[in-house]
């Protein structure tokens, strides 16, 4: 697939390690360079391991991933999408997935040049039967793409895992928002799964791994905002 000519509407362009990037409000970071877009933590049928458990959803969550997975993939028109991680919330997700999900996630599988399967803690041999490569890491374009985030400094890293979420209060309100984590020189991105939650950047977490409260870009309905890490404040203020 070749790139669109234009970035849509919303993005936020910005670089990291120098590798220019495109935010998309809808949670997938793209490269336009190199014609990759990246969605991290899909946690297909995370729905149906919470039922199995006794807690009662509603067992759409992953036909919604795959369909706001799908309008990225058409919108961005990549070569290479990178799964980053945790895209299966077990290892037998792929067996409680409804026939037509299986279908459609092998028909985008097969859409694009080259897919990629980061393995995660929650699914750390991603089922083979989609298609596609497992790696446990991979550089392209001068980034380092991983599930887990290092702990201390590395540049050109984009990873997942913690599920970035920036709180900001203005005007006497408060907002809280999944978003992209960085400092211009790594990102962590945000989980892109219908039921996975946020952990606040503020968290210690993040700066175990940024050395302090990372700047965040904040995912609006149909926008991103950049906002500075100091305007993001705990879940308790």
């Amino acid at each position: 697939m070749n790139a669109p000519p234009h970035p849509p509407a919303g993005m936020l362009k910005t670089a990291i390690a120098g590798t220019p990037v495109l935010a998309d409000p809808a949670g997938l970071l793209a490269v336009p360079d190199a014609g990759i877009l990246v969605a991290s933590d899909l946690h297909f049928e995370k729905g149906s391991a919470w039922a199995a458990g006794g807690q009662l959803m509603p067992p759409y969550d992953t036909r919604a991933t795959l369909k706001r997975l799908a309008a990225g993939i058409a919108r961005h028109a990549p070569s290479i999408v990178i799964a980053l991680g945790d895209s299966f919330h077990d290892l037998r997700a792929a067996g409680r997935m409804h026939a037509d999900d299986t279908a459609a996630l092998a028909a985008l599988v097969a859409s694009v040049s080259r897919w990629i399967w980061i393995e995660g803690n929650h699914d750390p041999a991603p089922p083979p039967q989609f298609g596609g490569e497992v790696h446990e890491t991979v550089e392209l374009a001068g980034l380092v793409f991983r599930h887990e985030p290092t702990e201390g400094e590395a540049r050109g890293e984009i990873a997942g895992h913690l599920h970035p979420a920036a709180k900001i209060r203005r005007n006497g309100r408060a907002l809280r928002r999944r978003c992209f984590a960085t400092d211009g020189s790594r990102l962590i991105m945000p989980a892109f799964g219908a039921f996975t939650g946020g952990l606040n950047v503020c968290d210690d977490a993040f700066a175990r791994c940024f050395g302090r409260v990372p700047d965040a870009l904040v995912m609006g309905r149909d926008r991103v905002w950049p906002v500075s890490a100091r305007a993001c404040v705990g879940d308790r203020l």
